[in-house]
């Protein structure tokens, strides 16, 4: 196996879902040349998208006027994945359990389960104004699969 090309794109994207795909695709296609095989792709391509939504939805309140920041990153060794919105700020912790039996119908704090459960590494930041995420996946082993 060839050792995977390494290099870095970053761009600002509207708040709107049709940026989401857009940052969905570009790190789904990232992690395809890493060499990440179907499960791995899938978990890596949900995360990132649950992150994107998170930023348009949640960070910038589907306000177009505001931007998504994106820095994808292949190391070499992980992939590093950040999205940053312009929104008031996300205190990860305060956010309910969504496996706690009086949290199983609601919808908040499942897509920061998802992250968590599909990344090797997960950091929130606070900016003035937003919050960043950074996302860490180890690229997968000579001959074997990603963690």
């Amino acid at each position: 196996m060839n050792k995977p090309d390494t290099g870095k794109m970053t761009f600002t994207l509207p708040s709107t879902m049709e940026s989401v795909s857009e940052v969905e695709a570009a790190a789904e296609k990232m992690a395809t040349e890493a060499g990440f095989d179907e499960d791995e792709l899938f978990k890596l391509a949900m995360a990132v998208r649950e992150a994107a939504v998170n930023a348009v939805l949640h960070g910038n309140d589907y306000d177009p006027t505001k931007k998504i920041a994106v820095s994808l990153e292949n190391t070499g060794k992980s992939l590093v994945m950040t999205i940053a919105d312009q929104g008031n700020g996300l205190d990860p912790d305060s956010l309910p359990d969504p496996l706690a039996p009086e949290n199983l119908m609601r919808g908040t704090g499942r897509g920061i389960f998802l992250i968590r459960s599909f990344m090797d590494e997960v950091r929130f930041r606070q900016l003035d104004p937003g919050t960043e995420l950074t996302m860490i996946k180890h690229l997968p082993a000579e001959g074997g699969a990603a963690s």
